[in-house]
């Protein structure tokens, strides 16, 4: 049984037994939702997502293109590897850095 996150996403073809699993498990997802790549996977069901982003600079009207590193959980039906495009979204505390969960890998 898949749940209904709220959000637009594909959810996962396979099953998982994560009780931190948005789909399989009882973590619900709230607040923001960001896109961005998996720069390193090679922790246990965690990855580091970096987004770009553009940051306007009033004095100089122009922008300047900054990044930002999250780490979030990866469930195993989803399944995410390093250089995949992810879409991230956030959830309640996992540990102390923790606080974003993948929720589907864009194509």
């Amino acid at each position: 049984m898949v749940k209904n996150l709220g959000i637009d996403v594909k959810p996962p073809k396979s099953e998982c037994q994560d009780p931190n699993c948005p789909f399989h498990g009882s973590l619900k997802v709230r607040g923001m939702k960001f896109e961005g790549t998996i720069v390193t996977d090679s922790m246990q069901r965690s990855v580091v997502v970096e987004r770009e982003y553009l940051h306007y600079i009033p004095k100089y009207e122009r922008y300047e293109r900054r990044r930002g590193r999250y780490l979030a959980h990866n469930p195993d039906c989803v399944g995410a590897k390093k250089g995949d495009w992810v879409l991230v979204a956030e959830c309640r505390s996992l540990s102390k850095q923790k606080s974003h969960v993948v929720v589907e890998v864009k194509q």
